[in-house]
């Protein structure tokens, strides 16, 4: 296995490791921290855990990574200067609804425990924590990511069976016109 070195992006850092095999079977992780000492080991000790890890130290670093790159689960710090973990959370869940995100905070209240859940949090992590621990969830985040995924699918692929028995084939057309700028 070997990581890469740093590269900058915009001039921000943004940390992109992963393993020089193909990392196509692998869970791709964006994971967002401004504590860089803290981000560059878990982020270490993730790859070595076989997980492809894209780390950002802001939340703008890390929407303009979900722009231009597919991720399974994302690993959020709840509180971070500019962009706090809860604005990330709401941007990433607007723009891919299957991402399963997790919210890490060592400042842990209620409220903020509150608001994570209804912005769709999957789970939030107290830190420290058990780094085990943290694999765990990350593992359980992507296996319900599948499912929800699954569920789409089958759902869409039930609607357009149902569209094939009832329409004439532009009406199917138009009708998958119409389910992909749903999707949208």
């Amino acid at each position: 296995m070997s990581a890469k070195q740093p590269r900058n992006n915009n001039h921000n850092k943004q940390y992109h490791m992963e393993d020089a095999m193909s990392s196509q079977n692998k869970i791709k992780l964006l994971l967002v921290d401004d504590e860089i000492k803290f981000l560059q080991s878990i982020a270490k000790r993730l790859v070595l855990k076989d997980f492809d890890v894209i780390a950002t130290s802001n939340g703008e670093e890390a929407i303009a990574s979900a722009e231009n790159d597919l991720f399974d689960v994302a690993v959020v710090d709840f509180q971070m200067p500019g962009m706090d973990g809860a604005q990330v959370l709401k941007a990433l869940k607007e723009r891919h609804k299957h991402l399963e995100i997790i919210m890490l905070t060592g400042h842990a209240t209620v409220d903020s425990a509150v608001e994570c859940t209804k912005l769709g949090a999957f789970k939030y992590l107290e830190k420290p924590y058990a780094f085990e621990k943290l694999v765990e969830v990350i593992k359980e985040a992507y296996e319900a990511r599948l499912k929800k995924k699954f569920e789409h699918n089958k759902k869409r692929m039930d609607e357009i069976q149902k569209l094939s028995f009832s329409q004439s084939p532009l009406g199917i057309l138009r009708a998958l016109a119409h389910l992909d700028n749903e999707e949208k």
